[in-house]
């Protein structure tokens, strides 16, 4: 079973890709970054990117059957080395007790606005 899950942003048609992808028991979420799909703009803060991206992931996960539990696999990419223990203690409230493998590169993003982009992979836990 393959099931395609978006936001809704026309940059998916575009860009040609998915916000997540469910594969049977699997699901990919896309590299996530801290817009307010509300309002479309992207916040100012790393914090405010970062808890945004999140509420995205986790709205994607929810819409393919998963929960923030299921994550088994997350990469962080953040544009600056000062953002890290920023951002550490946010990404400990959603992921301290779930504990997925994790990795975190300091890189440029594809927009200057943006500081953060997460990407996860879940695996369904059981029934």
């Amino acid at each position: 079973m393959r099931k395609l899950i978006s936001t809704g942003s026309p940059f998916e048609k575009t860009a040609g890709y998915s916000r997540a992808v469910v594969q049977d028991e699997w699901c990919f979420v896309s590299g996530t970054t801290g817009y307010d799909y509300a309002t479309m703009t992207m916040p100012e803060s790393v914090e405010e990117q970062t808890r945004n991206a999140l509420a995205t992931i986790a709205d994607a996960l929810a819409e393919g059957g998963f929960s923030m539990a299921d994550v088994v696999r997350v990469h962080y990419y953040v544009t600056d080395r000062a953002y890290v223990n920023r951002v550490f203690p946010i990404l400990g409230e959603h992921f301290g007790d779930i504990r997925p493998g994790a990795t975190m590169i300091v890189c440029q993003l594809n927009e200057p606005e943006m500081k953060i982009e997460i990407e996860v992979t879940a695996l369904r836990s059981g029934p």
